[in-house]
């Protein structure tokens, strides 16, 4: 029974949370999607409840009611194995179902779980509800950075909340870490929830190498910016240049310069950049280029695991330079969960550590996040290697 009660309660606090995330929005807030890879706050509400139903009280819940027949069309992402969906770039489009109806779908399901856990001790409820509460708490952190990037690029730029800590100055002095070249495990290994892709731990071969024990600051990044690194083409990987050139990126995401000025928007609203803060929403172009310029390289997530007790990491994803792919021995979960993380092992880099925006108890050193290379709207910045 303290199993039950202590997932029950984490369950609870994490839908609690989300919804706290939303408070300092306005209704017109909710529907709005600038990009196709920004979802409007609204469908997040949905999607992470849906979850709930679609894996959990459809199939185990005794005559269990659908709240809405509609709602697995309209918050479906991306489960082939489920049906039909809207396609993403429309989430915007959806002024129906509205933002209360969507509240009110919230405590349904939640309410009808709580009635499940109360009778259905099985462990098979528990494992989809630990995965179902640790899928909203990765949706909490997308949910942040969505709202960044809608109010972001409001002409306005209004402040989200001023309670928001996004930047914190650092104090300690850059130095390098050196590791030994050997036989490294990598993977996760205890009996605390993991993700499918941190699985099987295995091991790795490494060379002598260094990595930095802190971020690249802002600092950093404006000096690579005044010599030039923007406009260096021996800088960048081919398709990076492609992509500096076709976007006309002179700069990170949110960073204007104004009156001879960097400044940036944060979620508290245009602030002056802080030198002495990590540099972040750069896509992994950037950071390689950075890297190059500054005669390093990005570490391989099995450098950075290997290495990461000897530095502090989880304010920004850091890129790595490794692809994202499976590790020996993986295999895909059978239904629907298994379209959870396999099927988008290509075209993609590992981030490793977590952000500001990640919520608390959904990060560890083998966590493996994973984006394609020229996406910045998550909170990414970089530590060097050599």
């Amino acid at each position: 029974m303290t199993l039950t009660y202590t997932l029950l309660g984490l369950f609870l606090e994490t839908r609690k949370h989300t919804e706290k995330i939303c408070e300092p929005l306005e209704i017109e807030d909710y529907v709005v999607q600038p990009i196709i890879d920004v979802s409007p706050p609204k469908w997040h509400l949905g999607h992470s409840t849906w979850f709930f139903e679609e894996f959990i009280l459809k199939p185990h819940a005794d005559n269990y009611s659908i709240f809405d027949a509609d709602f697995s069309f309209v918050f479906n992402s991306y489960y082939e194995t489920v049906g039909k969906r809207v396609i993403r770039s429309d989430r915007g489009n959806l002024s129906r179902p509205s933002v209360e109806m969507v509240y009110a779908y919230r405590d349904y399901v939640t309410t009808e779980i709580k009635k499940l856990i109360a009778e259905n001790h099985s462990q098979e409820v528990f494992d989809l509800l630990e995965i179902g509460i640790h899928h909203e708490k990765q949706h909490q952190e997308l949910l942040l950075t969505d709202i960044k990037y809608i109010l972001g690029n409001n002409p306005l730029m209004p402040a989200y909340s001023e309670a928001f800590t996004e930047h914190a100055s650092e104090t300690q002095e850059e130095d390098w870490i050196a590791i030994e070249e050997g036989i490294y495990e990598i993977g996760h290994t205890s009996d605390q929830f993991c993700y499918d892709n941190e699985l099987g731990r295995h091991k790795v071969y490494l060379q002598a190498y260094e990595i930095a024990n802190k971020l690249v600051m802002n600092t950093e990044y404006i000096a690579f910016i005044d010599a030039g690194g923007y406009t260096k083409f021996d800088l960048w990987h081919a398709e990076g240049w492609d992509w500096v050139n076709q976007n006309k990126i002179t700069a990170p995401l949110y960073w204007h310069n104004i009156d001879g000025e960097w400044q940036h928007y944060t979620l508290n609203g245009l602030q002056e950049i802080d030198g002495n803060t990590p540099v972040t929403h750069i896509s992994y172009y950037e950071a390689f280029a950075f890297a190059q310029w500054k005669g390093c390289r990005l570490p391989t997530e099995f450098e950075w695991e290997a290495a990461q007790e000897f530095f502090p990491w989880g304010k920004r994803w850091e890129w790595t330079e490794s692809a994202y792919l499976p590790y020996p021995g993986y295999t895909k979960a059978d239904g629907a969960l298994g379209e959870y993380n396999g099927k988008f092992m290509v075209n993609q880099k590992v981030l490793r550590g977590g952000s500001v925006a990640t919520p608390i108890q959904h990060t560890r050193p083998t966590y493996r996040n994973f984006f394609q290379t020229g996406l910045r709207w998550q909170f990414t910045g970089l530590r060097l290697a050599k």
